[in-house]
């Protein structure tokens, strides 16, 4: 016999079952190519239409929970760029399957399942957004005219779609989660997930308990300018050369003034010092095949900014050379875009050119430089928050985040402490607390941009104690 508040939730969401007009499909995946056997996990994808007259139509793989769906979180996830597909953070970070390196040609992949997985303890839906990332398309050639604001509004009418077609999800706990660029969106969703709430928007609410950000872009002051301070601790710029250019430019590195040659001149040697270095974890091999920038009066901060993966692409892997994590990243574009791939993860036919891992051509109007004041805003609310960052990072460095953590003014209830996986030390972490809101930032011993890629371990330990309200 089903339960009363199932009973309750079936009669509440029944009329926008019967009378909304929702353009969507859903499909689930019983065995995938490259993998042996029947998938042993559930795997839905899907499309559903959202904004004016639904023509942008984002596309979503929804894994549920191996543990207990019924009761476990459920976690929207969102993967940076903007434009990196939800299937780059799927299968290279937290997803259940992931390539099978050792046993994959670059034209035939083979996976394999991921042992640390996050769908171990939590339902995640992955979403192609904004339009134009992944297999999310849009009908129309102006609906792919977007930016971060409306971007967050599709992706929140996004969820509150999804969880009328899945009723049975709308009393599980409910986290908007991302990382890197999705830092700058998640708040503004939530916001607008959480306004809808209090009005009383329908249908009915869902069950909003809080947030996840992963070595997340927040705020272009406070994480741009810290990426000199970061190669400064890390030893990558030398203390005399680091004070130059603090005391010359005045602590302004990121639009520093263009008639100040003092500050120019170290900027130019700070430049020199990094250009080799991999912004994304400093302690691995750069892999870059585009020839080394020319030399430049003017401070260029894009020489710091991350590399893009796909310029590998044509390069295969040098038998005598270092090994790089971005050979791992090709074997997504050859199986993504193999049609017997797309036709197994129903995509619709002729709805995409070619997939990419990041979509660096998208039509996109960045609206926001900060996140903070959002940030400030769920302060106010009964969420908890959980913030990461993989402590050799340098593209998002935890320097940066760290201040702009500091500056919402939150009391701390548990002060700076190492935690631990298998009796090693995993990172240090501090939580603050006001009210009923509270912050828990922690770092990653070891990872880069993002954490889970780099270590998955530690990172499945971090996400299940927080979900579980224990101490990491």
């Amino acid at each position: 016999m089903a339960s009363f508040s199932s009973y309750i939730t079936f009669v509440l969401v029944l009329p926008f079952l019967l009378f909304s007009n929702v353009s969507m499909s859903q499909s689930i995946i019983k065995t995938l190519p490259g993998f042996s056997g029947d998938l042993p996990f559930k795997l839905e994808t899907g499309y559903i239409g959202v904004g004016e007259s639904e023509r942008v139509q984002l596309f979503y793989y929804f894994i549920e929970s191996e543990r207990n769906p019924k009761d476990d979180p459920l976690v929207l996830w969102l993967t940076g760029g903007p434009g990196c597909s939800a299937l780059s953070g799927l299968i290279y970070e937290i997803g259940p399957f992931t390539f099978n390196y050792a046993n994959s040609s670059g034209y035939k992949p083979t996976l394999m399942l991921n042992p640390y997985s996050w769908t171990k303890v939590a339902s995640f839906i992955f979403l192609d957004q904004p339009v134009g990332t992944g297999f999310s398309y849009s009908t129309t050639s102006d609906g792919y005219y977007i930016g971060d604001i409306s971007s967050a509004a599709q992706t929140s009418e996004f969820i509150r779609k999804w969880l009328m077609n899945h009723p049975e999800f709308l009393t599980n706990p409910l986290y908007i989660a991302g990382d890197s660029y999705s830092g700058m969106t998640v708040p503004v969703i939530l916001q607008d997930l959480s306004n809808g709430t209090e009005i009383g928007q329908q249908p009915p609410p869902p069950n909003i308990q809080g947030y996840i950000l992963g070595n997340p872009f927040t705020d272009v002051k406070y994480d741009l300018n810290s990426r000199i301070i970061f190669a400064h601790r890390k030893a990558l710029l030398s203390n005399s050369l680091y004070q130059s250019t603090k005391r010359n430019c005045n602590g302004e590195y990121m639009r520093p003034d263009p008639t100040n040659a003092a500050c120019l001149s170290d900027l130019q040697a700070v430049t020199t010092c990094l250009n080799k270095i991999n912004n994304p974890q400093v302690l691995e091999p750069k892999c870059n095949t585009l020839s080394p920038k020319p030399k430049r009066s003017m401070w260029d901060h894009s020489s710091l900014a991350e590399s893009s993966l796909d310029a590998v692409l044509s390069t295969p892997k040098a038998a005598d050379g270092p090994w790089c994590r971005n050979y791992n990243y090709l074997l997504s574009y050859t199986w993504a875009n193999d049609k017997t791939v797309q036709r197994a993860l129903h995509v619709r036919k002729g709805t995409i050119k070619e997939w990419e891992r990041c979509n660096t051509s998208l039509c996109y109007g960045h609206d926001l430089i900060s996140s903070i004041d959002y940030e400030r805003n769920l302060t106010k609310k009964n969420y908890r928050a959980l913030i990461y960052s993989g402590d050799h990072d340098m593209v998002i460095p935890y320097v940066g985040t760290q201040e702009w953590i500091e500056s919402l003014g939150l009391p701390v209830s548990n002060d700076w402490k190492p935690w631990y996986v298998d009796g090693q030390v995993a990172g240090y972490t501090v939580t603050y607390a006001e009210k009923k809101y509270t912050l828990t930032y922690v770092t990653v011993k070891g990872a880069g941009h993002t954490a889970p890629e780099y270590k998955p371990k530690e990172c499945l330990a971090m996400i299940d104690r927080w979900f579980a309200h224990f101490p990491l």
